[in-house]
């Protein structure tokens, strides 16, 4: 039994062929004696000294389910609920924004051909991604330091103190003071719960089951603009920006009155030496492969063990040693992956012609565009109300795309699918705001490209720039990884939100034709610079930036080819090894047909050896 367990750990944790390698491959087999029968010789990291004083995960107190499966689908039904909340705080703004009372109350009336109040209402929005910076780097230390649920649940209480306090908001300052401490519980709670979901979630589902969350996530950003539709239409103005904003809070209660009750992370757990539980959380939701998986998740905590001292954020981001700049190199790849998100453009196009993914600043430029383009002021309304729920079943596509085309072609073909979506849009706006008879028309037509791009965006780039995080860090600095995401998220969203109103003021349609070519921009950087993480369990990751120097993950790919690693190709979806060899019969074929057919059967090779095909 335990010769089984080791044999399993080691096909598990490390694709490397050991030939010659004996001492190699007694260290393994010595670490996964450890799970099987030793766990009490894990190296333990300390929980902080005020964990016994915060509220966080009991074994005693967990949900029970017959089936792993439902286990799965519980697990990210709540990280789901948490998202929805993040959704319908993103959207709540948009409507708001709009009411002449909280316009009044905060002392910005009018916006319109007003730059001071139009930046005021810009910076009331922004702050709160200032907020949201700082809350995801605290939550990542606590959700290290304390568990993935203690973090979150400090993350929903802090929102929920915010989210009173905007509704209850009589000034400017009050309102950017409640912003900055929502802002503050939704970072850690954004930073915190895509992490906490992938840990506890099988690797090969990982991106299918956060696609289902994103789902959500759209859904509570439509949510929120239908009630603020339904509450506008009320005599009683006060509460029509009130209400919306209070309803945040029925969210918050019900996360967390719920997430006490869900597993902490197996990889968490082993990490501070509770390895029986650990492996107590992997039975519950895993159907087979619990003590090889087990196996993997202790050798790597001793591995992290070694490198302890990289586990702060300073060291992540300013190296000394060749393992802080393995992380520091993660970190990077994970910041701007979120910063390109918003390059390319989506939170442009649904600020101003379509309403708000990611910042809701103001429906009233989106609205005034859309009128210049032959429609009423209703009608715009309920053209941002459908494009919300277009876009929110578009993301459904990414439950079944992102895990079986993989991380690196869904983007590359997301953003040249988009690309070309902006530059119809950016011609037919050209013409749509020249006025004549066709003003109409041209105008459906931008609307119409404004649809399927945000279709296009939901269904590619929405979920994997959250995903990828999740999979590139090590287990000790995982939450610390997610933590740096949000900050590239939360850097991309103030910058778009405070430049938006103007970049539209100052080039118009050109705003379209610019984001066009950013799409094309962001290509090369997704093609050469990102490993495909797909169907890999997350210890295997190391295995990539231990062994590779090159930032060019082809160049990174033979290194460690070089290295003697059976699994060398990290620009192709992983499905346990068996690739290799498809991969190689392919290219033996692919030559004969290059000579057959020439350039094109080139191309496609290439395309599919980039992962693209």
């Amino acid at each position: 039994m335990q010769n089984n367990s080791e044999q399993r750990s080691l096909s598990v944790g490390s694709s490397r062929s050991f030939n010659g390698a004996s001492n190699d491959v007694v260290s393994f087999k010595t670490s996964a004696i450890v799970v099987t029968s030793d766990a009490e010789n894990v190296p333990v990291t300390s929980e902080w000294w005020m964990s016994k004083y915060l509220p966080s995960y009991s074994a005693t107190r967990m949900f029970k389910f017959r089936n792993p499966n439902s286990y799965n689908w519980a697990n990210n039904l709540l990280a789901g609920l948490a998202i929805l909340f993040y959704g319908y705080d993103q959207g709540v703004m948009s409507q708001v924004n709009l009411n002449e009372d909280y316009l009044k109350l905060m002392g910005i009336y009018p916006t319109t051909g007003n730059s001071r109040n139009l930046a005021a209402l810009g910076g009331i929005v922004s702050v709160y991604y200032g907020g949201s910076l700082i809350g995801a780097l605290l939550g990542g230390s606590i959700a290290d330091r304390s568990g993935r649920i203690t973090a979150i649940i400090l993350g929903v209480i802090v929102s929920i103190i915010g989210a009173t306090f905007q509704a209850s908001a009589m000034n400017i300052t009050w309102m950017c003071c409640a912003r900055v401490v929502t802002g503050l519980g939704v970072g850690a709670i954004d930073a915190v719960i895509p992490v906490w979901s992938s840990e506890v979630s099988s690797h090969t589902a990982r991106g299918s089951f956060l696609a289902i969350e994103f789902f959500l996530n759209i859904g509570g950003l439509s949510l929120a603009y239908w009630i603020e539709i339904f509450a506008s239409m009320s005599n009683n103005q006060v509460m029509a920006w009130r209400t919306p904003l209070a309803l945040q809070v029925v969210f918050l209660l019900t996360i967390l009155a719920l997430v006490p009750f869900f597993p902490e992370s197996p990889r968490w757990l082993a990490k501070v030496g509770r390895v029986s539980e650990a492996r107590n959380v992997l039975q519950a939701t895993h159907k087979d492969g619990v003590e090889a998986e087990l196996a993997a998740i202790v050798q790597n905590v001793i591995h992290d063990h070694q490198h302890a001292e990289n586990n702060t954020y300073i060291r992540m981001l300013f190296p000394r040693t060749k393992s802080q700049r393995e992380l520091r190199r993660r970190v990077v790849l994970s910041v701007w992956l979120q910063i390109m998100q918003e390059l390319v453009g989506i939170g442009v196009i649904t600020h101003f012609l379509l309403q708000a993914l990611a910042t809701s600043l103001t429906l009233y430029a989106a609205i005034d565009l859309i009128q210049g383009a032959g429609f009423s002021q209703d009608e715009a309304k309920l053209l941002a109300g459908f494009n919300n729920l277009s876009y929110m079943f578009s993301v459904l596509f990414a439950v079944f795309t992102l895990d079986r085309f993989g991380r690196r072609g869904t983007m590359v073909w997301g953003a040249a699918g988009m690309a070309l979506l902006l530059l119809v849009g950016g011609i037919l706006d050209k013409y749509a705001q020249s006025g004549g008879p066709n003003q109409r028309a041209y105008g459906a037509g931008v609307v119409a490209m404004t649809f399927l791009y945000t279709g296009t965006f939901g269904a590619t780039w929405l979920v994997t720039p959250w995903l990828y995080p999740t999979e590139l860090f090590p287990t000790y600095v995982r939450a610390k990884g997610g933590a740096w995401s949000v900050v590239g998220w939360s850097i991309g969203n103030g910058v778009v939100t405070m430049i938006t109103p103007f970049l539209f003021q100052a080039i118009e349609y050109g705003v379209l034709l610019l984001l066009f070519g950013l799409n094309i921009f962001v290509i090369p950087f997704i093609i050469f610079m990102y490993p495909e993480t797909s169907g890999r369990p997350l210890e295997q990751m190391d295995d990539f930036f231990s062994n590779a120097a090159s930032w060019n993950v082809f160049t990174a790919s033979r290194q460690i080819r070089e290295q003697g690693f059976t699994d060398h190709q990290w620009t192709r979806k992983y499905n346990g090894g068996i690739e290799q060899s498809e991969t190689s019969m392919n290219r033996v074929s692919g030559d004969v047909d290059g000579e057959r057919y020439g350039w094109a059967n080139k191309l496609r090779r290439r395309a599919s050896d980039a992962g693209l095909m």
